[in-house]
Formats: C-alpha cells, structure tokens, sequence
C-alpha cells in the first residue's frame, strides 16, 4: 500500500509566501527579469501557490489530488475571465481581485499553469521524502 505524504504546514506555508513573493517581483519589476520569465512566471507562480496553499490545507491529501485540485481551480478562474459583469469587471478592477482573478483570459495562461502543477507537484515529492527522510519512490501519487 502506497505511503502517506508527510507535510509539514510550516514548510508549505514558506512555499506559498515565497511562491507569492516571486510571483509578485515579476510583476512589479519586470525589467529585472528576462522577458520570457517576466511574461510568463506570474501565471505559472499564481497556479503553483494555489497548489501550496492546497497542500498546506489538507497535508495528508495524495499529490494527484493537490495537483488536479489547484488545476480545476486555475482553470475556473481563467475561464471566469471570459465573463463581464461589471459587479466582477469591478472586482478586477482593485489590486486584490486583480491578483486573483486576473484581468483577460489567454490560451497562454493555461500552459503556464499546466507547467507549473506538473514541476509542483515533482517539487512536493521530493520535499515530501525529504520531510519523511525517506530515499528512493515516496508512492504519493
């Protein structure tokens, strides 16, 4: 029978602010970053902070799970975006709702955050093994 995953909710609560943080930098000062990471690693970094934050949530929950989750739920708000309300276009419109909602759908935006829950939930492996001290296959899929 697979392993259970161990998270420790400390080490994913430094995920996600770091996640934040980064995801943060590019977009505020996209001249210190090569133009592809500038265009891009906000979007990957916004899907990759909902999986840590999933995680830090439900610690125990199978990776697969976290990843299809924070999936579903990128995809939920990407799609949102193809919507105009102006109770929602309001929204938007703040610094929150901008950062969570976003602002336009784009084809793009979805790639980006494929990528980026395929390379988080690698990243989760492995710092689930290292929380564990455990070698070799972790069976947290």
């Amino acid at each position: 029978m697979p392993h259970q995953p161990r998270r420790s909710r400390l080490a994913y609560a430094a995920l996600l602010l770091l996640t934040v943080a980064l995801g943060l930098a590019t977009r505020s000062f996209p001249a210190a970053f090569p133009e592809f990471i500038a265009t891009y690693a906000g979007d990957a970094l916004w899907a990759a902070a909902v999986y840590w934050g999933l995680a830090m949530i439900w610690p125990a929950a199978r990776v697969w799970l976290l990843a299809s989750g924070a999936g579903a739920m990128s995809l939920a708000v990407e799609l949102s975006q193809l919507y105009q309300a102006p109770w929602l276009d309001a929204i938007r419109s703040s610094l929150p709702g901008r950062l969570v909602l976003g602002r336009g759908f784009l084809w793009s935006d979805l790639a980006c955050y494929a990528a980026s829950l395929a390379l988080a939930a690698v990243a989760d492996l492995i710092v689930c093994q290292m929380i564990s001290g455990r070698r070799g296959p972790s069976g947290t899929l």
